[in-house]
């Protein structure tokens, strides 16, 4: 089964964006960081994409999950890997 692509709305100094990321890597994310403060232009595609103007902003495939709390609950509540090996 193929991993499905995941995408990250980061900054490279927010804690909350480092906890998220080394969460979805230890479950084998295959995961692109987009730093929206190297490329304004990321930051507006997440404002768009999520609605939201903070980061993390995660997308797994064409779903969008939130941001580090959203993504370690669903990883409590067991879910966060099954949408990571699916196809999208």
């Amino acid at each position: 089964m193929s991993a499905v692509p995941v995408v990250m709305y980061s900054k490279s100094w927010c804690p909350y964006c480092a906890k998220a990321r080394a969460l979805l890597l230890a479950r084998g994310a295959d995961l692109t960081v987009i730093d929206i403060e190297a490329n304004p232009e990321a930051d507006v595609e997440m404002r768009a994409r999520s609605g939201r103007t903070t980061v993390p902003q995660i997308f797994i495939g064409d779903r969008h999950i939130g941001g580090c709390d959203d993504t370690q609950a669903l990883d409590d509540q067991g879910q966060l890997l099954p949408l990571l090996q699916r196809f999208p």
